[in-house]
């Protein structure tokens, strides 16, 4: 099991003791530092100032948005990033939802498993840099062609001036339902799992499987990355480690997503939590979030929590690791949780 520290977005400022906590990863022998976006702090910039401190933890993005930016734009972040730190980048991307695709970036939200396999193609044509890159499209046609609207008719294929450092840069997927995950093992290197449960592993291993089993996939299961996000919590005080975290699970299940469209919803649907997530999405939609937080039952937040004494979160960060995670993405934010964790894996 490797350890990766989870920065994630910024709320209403910086995490103010980012550095020290990241330095203490590097110390602590963490595998990789990561940061996120949604629509506010973006997931570069942090990721390249902080990490300038840093020389040996992998840098990477968990998630990047895919409307945030074309593919082009992305893979030149990506090269920039990989050689600035000396190849130690992992691209993190995800299709996130259609509030925020269509309310933030005013773009449409289709075809979200499409979208994704052509922006990862065009990523990791321009980081081979074999030719010009040239997609014929749907979603991301390059050139522009010269019968769509607005177009010049000048649009040129490039290829990127800067030679990358690494041309196979690891891509993982941010993905929560079956035909996605499926698709993060056929075309990614890894998979970042946001809520991952021990109660649906057997399910998973069965999406990740049937990627893996599809012409042309680019890794088995034994070279890919299971990345799951957890909230590990070392104390005696079981009760209050579910108290700290019953908002957040609230939030990710009534407020971010559309009554029609909730990702994070429906993944806790699979886990057996439909009444709740109906009462919960309710509450929160009528703008009563006190009441929405206190109808997340205590099992619901435990769920995606590896949490207990020392001992007992060691026996289940071996359990998570047998299920098939290879890493967690652990959400510490005081240096001292960061070096016990470490002494647990």
């Amino acid at each position: 099991m490797k350890l990766g520290l989870q920065l994630g977005y910024w709320g209403q400022g910086p995490i103010d003791n980012a550095p020290a906590l990241i330095a203490a990863a590097e110390e602590a022998g963490f595998e990789a530092v990561f940061t996120a976006e949604s629509w506010g702090s973006d997931a570069y910039t942090p990721l390249a100032w902080w990490g300038a401190a840093t020389e040996r933890i992998k840098l990477g993005t968990s998630v990047a948005q895919l409307s945030a930016r074309p593919p082009t734009s992305l893979a030149m972040h990506a090269l920039t990033l990989d050689h600035l730190s000396g190849g130690r980048h992992i691209v993190g991307l995800g299709v996130s939802g259609p509030q925020v695709v269509e309310g933030w970036y005013g773009q449409p939200f289709t075809k979200p498993l499409a979208r994704t396999r052509e922006y990862v193609q065009v990523v990791r044509d321009v980081l081979a840099r074999e030719a010009p890159v040239r997609n014929p499209g749907p979603h991301y046609p390059l050139p522009y062609p010269v019968d769509a609207p607005g177009s010049s008719g000048l649009g040129k294929s490039l290829k990127p001036i800067t030679h990358p450092l690494r041309a196979d840069i690891p891509i993982w997927l941010g993905a929560e339902g079956p035909k996605n995950v499926a698709q993060t093992a056929e075309i990614a290197d890894g998979w970042l799992a946001i809520f991952y449960s021990l109660r649906l592993a057997d399910q998973y291993e069965e999406w990740l499987a049937e990627g893996f089993g599809r012409p042309g996939a680019r890794r088995s299961r034994d070279d890919f990355e299971v990345a799951a996000t957890a909230q590990v919590v070392i104390t005696d005080d079981v009760a209050a480690a579910i108290e700290r975290y019953r908002p957040s699970t609230a939030l990710y299940v009534g407020g971010m997503g559309a009554k029609e469209k909730n990702f994070h919803a429906e993944l806790y649907r699979r886990m057996g939590y439909g009444d709740a997530v109906d009462e919960i999405g309710a509450l929160f939609r009528a703008g009563k979030k006190a009441e929405a937080m206190a109808a997340v039952p205590d099992e619901m937040v435990r769920e995606t929590m590896i949490v207990g004494t020392a001992d007992e979160v060691r026996a289940q960060i071996k359990q998570w690791e047998a299920a098939g995670v290879s890493m967690l993405l652990v959400t510490a934010r005081d240096t001292g949780t960061i070096a016990e964790l470490a002494t647990l894996v």
